[in-house]
């Protein structure tokens, strides 16, 4: 049983006599937030809890800004948070740790012997041994359930090399293409992941390895995010399901249509179970009864957004129902119950996330908990629910929850000691009215000890996506309390485009990026800039993705609202951005369709609303923030912004990071980002 909680990683693997990076206790001067006690926060990874339910394990990584780096190391801990034990502290890196059927023993990836190779230790550290000596390592495993037999994922080659076609040029750098998905969020497409299947024992390592998509130029798990959470074993181990989108080049560009494969361990065949389903089919999870398998599916082919539906299999019958059909927000995380009679998820409902089961005879589903807070994976754990937990105001942490009234008890506490010394401020919920009479709940942040009868500078926060919930996220770069502490109030709109408020809310912004969504954006800021608390002339908007082609759109619309603005990896040029990134299905159903359908009535209005358009009225300094490692939004979009701003007279700035991608994840990176994001507003708003 275990739950996986996304951690960014930094600066390669750890390395023997590389320096040990460990937990930080730094003194918090004022109680405030800083760039640099950001990334002294410890940050919680993988959670996964014994089959006898009693004990926890879990990773945490520490970063280091002078060393440009991270630590990954496993602690565990009883399931009350008793008996918390650090594991493994050494110069290597440690992560995925498993438990094994005895309860006892921990299998874990290490990079120890020069690649990453399993390794086991008991439960208090010791007994440290290598397991397997695989020629190309690994990425992440997980046994059988009687342990006899290891499924796992590894990278195999994809497609040619140029090396491949003229030997005698070995240190020629081009690459010849004809094909699309030449490259995928930040890499160039050289080599796939595949699953793995071998026989096992703890004193001879692996045997007799089979590749399930041998010769097969497919991915599983999906790219660029999809993990080990994408194979399960059925409970009896005679069958491994896996998540593939077995299309490649242009189809795979045009289609989400991913879908769940049987692979047969006795006859070596494979059945596609979920045929017929058009959208995205993934995370397969069996019931420990061995009669189900559930698994998240979304319905409409090209739309990665579509509501995420919680299905089941009868592994008897074969019939196939949606279990959620009545629930209208899309469900995550799925964990079956110990009794095979309920399962356990996430969903996002009016901008929180929160643990719900659902009984799968009946159908009802319940809400297990709540308050102002994010869920982001449960699982069952005796008499409780382990459960990972974050909001605008805590970094994620390790919960018990009661399951019957939702009672949640922090276990790992592992920021307890600088979140003691810190002051954070206040985080409201507040519905506004839009333009269209609706009502539209908006976070407003205020800076630590706000006085009401001070004026303070205002930001307003425009989300990325833009199908992304503006819920209780902690963020080490979009981080709102750092923003607040800061001296900043922070708007915070979910405006239309974002789940958790029905699928006409969520659907509207489809077609029309210029259009609804703007006006609610403004709305937002408008109410609260009309508090007598709020400075009007000193306003600034800010943004990533979806959201700098927000920052984008309104600068050249904004009405002379703005006083600063800043971008970050944001559309800036519609017709050039359609031909430039990688997964076209996403703009194919955004954006309508390409531009040079004319007849295309939805398409010709999402490109006639291209911010390139409108940078003859743009009158406000604007930062533009790239990452040449960028390639779903490709960082030409941002040197195009800010060349059209400068061309025009208008202050602008503009950092680029060579070797980043859509997101910031070096420490001395996210420090600088840090500095430039707070320098520019603080120039232009104070």
């Amino acid at each position: 049983m275990a739950l996986a909680v996304a951690a960014a990683s930094c600066g390669g693997g750890k390395q023997a006599g590389d320096a040990v990076i460990g937990k930080h206790s730094p003194k918090v001067e004022n109680g405030l937030m800083t760039p640099e006690l950001l990334w002294q926060f410890g940050r919680i990874g993988t959670v996964n809890v014994s089959p006898d339910g009693r004990k926890v394990v879990y990773t945490v990584s520490y970063y280091s800004v002078p060393e440009n780096k991270s630590n990954s190391e496993i602690f565990v801990m009883n399931t009350d948070g008793s008996g918390k034990r650090q594991l493994t502290r050494s110069a290597f890196q440690e992560v995925a740790p498993r438990w094994m059927n005895d309860s006892e023993h921990i299998a874990f990836l290490s990079n120890e012997s020069g690649s990453m190779q399993m390794w086991q230790m008991k439960a208090d550290g010791s007994g440290r041994r290598q397991l397997t000596d695989r020629a190309g390592g690994m990425n992440d495993f997980v046994f059988s359930p009687d342990e006899s037999k290891v499924l796992f994922v590894a990278d195999v080659k994809y497609g040619e090399r140029t090396a491949d076609v003229y030997p005698d040029l070995p240190k020629a750098s081009g690459r010849v293409i004809d094909d699309l998905m030449f490259r995928h969020w930040d890499e160039w497409m050289e080599s796939v992941p595949h699953p793995f299947v071998a026989d096992f024992d703890v004193q001879n390592g692996l045997a007799h390895e089979k590749d399930l998509l041998e010769g097969e130029p497919y991915e599983s798990p999906l790219k660029p995010f999809g993990g080990i959470e994408q194979l399960a074993w059925s409970t009896d181990g005679k069958t491994i399901a896996y998540t593939c989108k077995k299309k490649t080049g242009k189809d795979y560009a045009l289609s989400t249509n991913s879908d769940i494969y049987f692979y047969s361990l006795e006859t070596g065949k494979t059945s596609n179970v979920t045929e017929g389903n058009m959208g995205y089919d993934t995370n397969p999870v069996f019931s420990p009864d061995g009669r189900w398998m559930a698994w998240e599916s979304m319905e409409r082919d090209g739309y990665e957004s579509d509501k995420n539906r919680l299905f089941l299999l009868d592994l008897q019958s074969g019939a196939k129902r949606d279990l959620s059909a009545s629930f209208p927000e899309s469900v995550h995380g799925l964990q079956w119950t110990v009794d095979s009679r309920s399962i356990y998820f996430t969903a996002c409902v009016k901008a929180v996330t929160h643990v719900y089961r659902a009984d799968v005879e009946s159908g009802d589903i319940a809400q297990i908990t709540d308050g102002a807070y994010d869920y982001l994976s449960v699982v069952p754990a005796g008499d409780v629910l382990v459960a990972t937990r974050q909001s605008m105001s805590e970094p994620t942490e390790i919960y018990a929850v009661d399951p019957h009234n939702g009672k949640a008890v922090n276990l790992s506490l592992e920021n307890k000691h600088m979140l003691d010394q810190m002051t954070m401020g206040r985080v409201e919920e507040r519905w506004i009215e839009t333009t269209d009479g609706k009502q539209m709940l908006t976070w407003v942040a205020y800076p630590p000890h706000f006085d009401p009868s001070r004026k303070y500078p205002a930001i307003l926060f425009c989300q990325g996506g833009p199908q992304s919930p503006v819920s209780q996220f902690w963020s080490y770069r979009w981080n709102v309390q750092m923003m607040a502490a800061k001296g900043y109030i922070v708007v915070l709109p979910n405006r239309r485009g974002v789940p958790g408020f029905g699928m006409e809310w969520l659907e509207q912004i489809s077609g029309d990026y210029g259009g609804q969504n703007m006006k609610d954006y403004l709305s937002a800021m408008d109410a609260v800039a009309a508090e007598p608390y709020v400075d009007e002339d000193r306003l600034g908007c800010v943004g990533a993705s979806y959201g700098g082609y927000s920052v984008y759109w309104l600068a050249g619309h904004h009405e002379k609202r703005f006083k600063a603005f800043i971008a970050h990896n944001g559309m800036f040029n519609f017709y050039q951005k359609y031909l430039t990134t990688e997964e076209t299905f996403f703009a194919n159903w955004d954006l309508g369709g390409a531009y040079w359908e004319k007849d295309n009535a939805v398409a010709q209005r999402s490109y006639a609303n291209s911010p390139h358009w409108f940078v003859d009225k743009w009158d406000t300094p604007i930062l533009v923030i790239v990452g040449e490692k960028d390639y779903r939004i490709p960082y030409t979009q941002g040197l195009g912004a800010f060349t059209a701003a400068k061309l025009r007279g208008i202050p602008a700035e503009l950092l680029v990071f060579p070797d980043e991608n859509h997101w910031v994840l070096q420490p001395q990176n996210g420090i600088l980002w840090q500095r430039t994001f707070f320098g520019w507003l603080d120039k232009w708003l104070k």
